[in-house]
């Protein structure tokens, strides 16, 4: 059973003051099927004050402490797999093995960082003076407030949060309105778990009133978003006036290099299992399929193949392989992008349509010889439309993965140790993955470069963006 969503401050679930709601919709049917609570001023002024609140408490725990907390949340997120996948699948509309598979990755990552919390270490440094210490010392920044995206509403958000508590931070958390109800769900596993009240707030409402409002409060002292470039280039520089951290993680086009030498079964299996995943909607999914031109048509049957193959369904139903697509704008940007390639010489080698006429749901498309001029090789289509074009040579396609500003992730295949570390050396990108799909696990860094945003929201890196580096230099009385 799908419940209204409320507001979470000062440790309390409760509607907005001005009893204000937003309607959540199910994508595989089109119809609503609850409500959220829309924060306004009054509320994030209750977020804020509990936020400042919550880290002054939460500073002062030692980190030993904060990790046993945050390890128990990660146990409750793997008791609640079952019913936060379906609750997940329900708003968002991916399959439910995707959910679950979200799921349990928001406890891996809770407890992750929980471990790390304890090695926020400092160091010593060497003084030229006897009776002198010199120290570098980690402290936590302060209240941040985070916005995160309904393509993966866990998973966005638990980096963020469980950053900022191994840290010693608290967190005001912008949920997504479309996909309210898991991202309550992970809120509450931390609640439960024992952390302090104000620790962990979050809120939903209009995006640009929330971000205008809390940006450039001075209770906030950090910032990370995840979403499109054009909202994070606006939220950086309102950051920017107020001299606020930023983290962000931003659009992507990502590059599928395939070279002659590759495996190309083992090529097609991975990248379209990455690029169908969550109907596409990924910012880190293969976007551009270039591949060298002895080995193309194979590539192209074999991916035109699995496209044709998969099972288009609500998400509820286990046979599911991809579900509907978030809302209907994705329905008409895609029809948009197809129609736009096509025109411009693109051959549609399969899909291409919206499924029926309830849900959002649509057909897993595939366009072969894609011309650069095409709308879809230039902003990124984030849904189930793969674009597949051929290249004659390394520097040919390194200057095609190069080309865009986007610099969030890439891949390639190849049976070349050197072809594979001459390509990892030329991509402009966050991060490459090599004849696998390694991407996003909580050890390492994730983030991107150029358009895509900088810092990281993954490894040691994610943590040090909600830490102050304080010099301490002390003598003998």
């Amino acid at each position: 059973m799908y419940s209204d969503v409320s507001l979470f401050i000062d440790g309390t679930w409760s509607g907005a003051a001005a009893g204000k709601t937003i309607a959540v919709m199910n994508p595989a049917t089109g119809e609503p099927i609850g409500k959220v609570a829309h924060a306004e001023q009054p509320d994030l002024d209750r977020a804020l004050a509990a936020a400042a609140k919550g880290f002054e408490t939460w500073r002062r725990i030692s980190a030993y402490e904060r990790a046993k907390i945050m390890r128990k949340a990660a146990s409750l997120m793997r008791e609640r797999i079952e019913a936060i996948a379906r609750i997940m699948t329900i708003e968002q509309g991916k399959p439910l093995a995707e959910a679950r598979g979200e799921t349990a990755l928001a406890g891996d990552i809770i407890e992750w960082f929980a471990e790390e919390a304890r090695r926020a270490y400092g160091r010593v440094v060497p003084a030229r003076a006897p009776g002198v210490y010199q120290l570098v010392v980690k402290e936590p920044v302060g209240v941040a407030a985070a916005f995160t995206p309904w393509n993966f509403p866990v998973n966005q958000a638990v980096r963020k949060i469980s950053a900022a508590l191994a840290a010693g931070c608290a967190i005001i958390i912008k949920g997504p309105e479309e996909t309210p109800a898991s991202c309550a769900e992970l809120v509450r596993a931390y609640a439960d778990a024992g952390v302090p009240e104000g620790v962990v707030n979050l809120v939903f409402g209009v995006p640009g009133d929330i971000s205008g409002y809390l940006i450039p409060h001075p209770v906030v002292r950090k910032i990370s978003f995840t979403g499109s470039t054009a909202v994070g280039k606006q939220l950086a520089a309102l950051a920017g006036a107020h001299m606020k951290r930023v983290t962000m993680e931003l659009g992507g086009h990502a590059p599928a290099i395939v070279f002659e030498d590759a495996d190309v079964e083992a090529a097609t299996k991975i990248l379209s299992a990455n690029k169908f995943r969550n109907a596409g909607q990924v910012c880190i999914a293969p976007t551009r399929f270039l591949v060298q031109e002895k080995v193309y048509e194979d590539f192209v049957d074999r991916f035109v193949a699995v496209a044709k193959g998969l099972k288009v369904g609500d998400g509820l139903d286990p046979a599911t392989q991809m579900g509907p697509l978030a809302h209907e704008r994705r329905v008409a940007a895609m029809e948009g992008f197809i129609t736009d390639a096509v025109q411009k010489g693109a051959e549609l080698a399969t899909g291409g349509k919206r499924i029926g006429n309830k849900g959002y749901f649509f057909e897993p498309t595939v366009l072969t010889n894609v011309p650069r001029t095409a709308r879809a090789m230039n902003e990124e289509p984030f849904g189930p439309v793969a674009l597949i074009a051929p290249f004659r040579e390394f520097d040919e396609v390194v200057a095609e993965a190069n080309r865009l500003n986007y610099g969030l992730a890439a891949y390639a295949y190849t049976r070349s140790a050197k072809t594979a570390t001459a390509i990892a050396g030329a991509v402009e990108t966050g991060m490459i993955s090599i004849n696998h799909h390694g991407l996003a696990l909580p050890e390492v860094p994730f983030g991107g470069v150029k358009d895509s945003g900088y810092g990281s929201e993954g490894g040691l890196e994610a943590i040090e963006a909600y830490l102050i580096t304080k010099f301490v230099s002390q003598a003998s009385a």
